[in-house]
């Protein structure tokens, strides 16, 4: 049995080899890229000739300076040990590659790392003979940043109410699209998908799934990527899940499947006609989903982690229409009112109220672990929602059982502190760090005057 959580390290003749092959491409540095609470990367760089060393752990780093690691001043350091199955070389700086890493302390794998926990939380399904199959619909903002440090559009034609798919748009933004486009399938990601989105001025890319190590990874880079990207157009390119109140927020949804670790076959398939709900999805795959919603409040404050999260999970708020943004903690089939929606064709399901601000290392773990929970336990999430439930009545959704996400950061923090499931997958301190810069985000967001507040109040009283 295979897992693609190895914490096992190379050997010297193979890194010698990955060297050779390095260079003969054209590398002459190496990034260790590992994340921090936020999924934000940190690293440092390296010589190519020094891979070796850095293979071994020789890169150390005061964890204080960090958010999220769970160090004092007076700690001994962490060091970094890139994984050197999924190195990238950067599509615009051809002499680096990067190498997504895992933190350790005293040679330990570090648990306070979100990677180090997806990687220990993948072990454990592969004890129960499962992989997990991860798909992220990348959708992100490409807009111009103003003098007064306001963001808008930068395309005066892109201004439909109604601008999904809009193909004159899309082709108005298409040096830096196709740029996106040309580097996803380089690197081997296979992009079988992209648009204009919902919104003026956003994008989405959708590229294969792969197993959940590799999508994360890939996700933490792509958003490093359009950056890029976007900054040689003189444009930014943000994953901020709302930075407009009237225009569609930022997802991020995960689609996920448990995978045979002998055979590599989906253990969330089947035949429609074989599913009492004919939605394509076998009984594990509904077991997982009865994980999921059993801690699906709590795993909202990882999937949206942000105080702008919240302005996105609204049904409609200051828009002319449905946000398509979950507000439920219920499933369906393919029904975008539900939190956890099964696409068309099933063996897999899709968790809509990520968005572009998560860190993917810490929602996977959190919702494999769920997932796991719910398969052990049996459960079964009872019958899919397949109405409009932004158009029930309170009595009608209290009646069928659904309960509404958390509304706000603080709200989501609350219940993720409460539910004694986070602090046995992720320990108590990487939960505690998690809570802590939470909860000093959402004071120091309660604690600012905004435009809004002042345009209401300052005149009325």
């Amino acid at each position: 049995m295979k897992s693609n959580a190895s914490f096992k390290q190379k050997s010297k003749s193979s890194i010698k080899k990955i060297q050779a092959s390095l260079a003969e491409k054209g590398v002459k540095y190496c990034l260790g890229a590992y994340v921090d609470i936020h999924g934000i990367p940190k690293g440092k760089v390296v010589p190519l000739a020094h891979l070796d060393h850095m293979a071994h752990g020789s890169e150390l780093y005061t964890g204080y300076a960090l958010d999220g690691l769970g160090q004092r001043p007076n700690d001994d350091e962490i060091a970094s040990v890139p994984d050197l199955d999924h190195i990238i070389q950067l599509p615009w700086q051809s002499e680096m590659a990067w190498m997504p890493a895992d933190n350790t302390f005293h040679g330990e794998p570090y648990p306070l790392n979100t990677r180090v926990a997806l990687k220990l939380q993948l072990q454990k399904a592969a004890e129960m003979g499962f992989g997990m199959n991860l798909g992220i619909e990348a959708e992100l903002f490409v807009l111009k940043q103003n003098e007064d440090g306001s963001l808008s559009v930068p395309n005066p034609d892109d201004r439909l109410t109604k601008p999904c798919y809009d193909a004159r748009c899309f082709l108005d933004q298409f040096t830096w699209l196709d740029r996106m486009a040309t580097a996803i399938n380089d690197l081997g990601w296979d992009l079988y998908s992209f648009d204009h989105e919902d919104a003026n001025g956003q994008y989405e890319f959708d590229f294969k799934y792969a197993d959940a190590l590799t999508t994360c990874d890939r996700f933490t880079f792509l958003r490093l990527m359009a950056k890029e990207f976007a900054k040689q157009e003189g444009l930014l390119a943000t994953f901020m899940p709302k930075p407009f109140a009237n225009k569609t927020g930022t997802g991020a949804h995960f689609n996920m499947s448990l995978y045979d670790l002998e055979t590599g076959s989906n253990l969330f398939a089947c035949d429609p006609a074989d599913d009492p709900h004919g939605l394509g999805l076998t009984k594990l795959g509904y077991q997982f989903i009865g994980g999921v919603i059993k801690h699906g409040k709590a795993l909202c404050a990882v999937l949206a982690p942000t105080v702008n999260s919240y302005k996105r999970l609204v049904r409609q708020g200051d828009m002319p229409y449905f946000t398509w943004a979950p507000v439920f903690n219920s499933f369906g089939s393919n029904n975008r009112t539900n939190s956890i929606r099964v696409p068309m064709g099933g063996g897999r399901f899709e968790s809509r109220n990520a968005d572009g601000s998560v860190n993917p290392y810490l929602a996977a773990t959190l919702l494999l672990a769920a997932g796991l929970e719910g398969i052990r336990e049996g459960l079964d999430p009872g019958l899919p929602q397949e109405d409009n439930l932004y158009e029930l009545t309170e009595a009608e959704r209290a009646a069928r059982g659904i309960e509404f996400l958390p509304q706000n950061l603080a709200e989501a923090i609350d219940v993720f502190e409460a539910d004694p499931f986070v602090t046995e997958v992720l320990g108590q301190a990487l939960r505690d760090e998690f809570v802590r810069y939470k909860r000093r985000e959402w004071n120091e967001y309660h604690l600012s005057v905004t435009a809004w507040e002042v345009k209401r109040y300052s005149h009325l009283f």
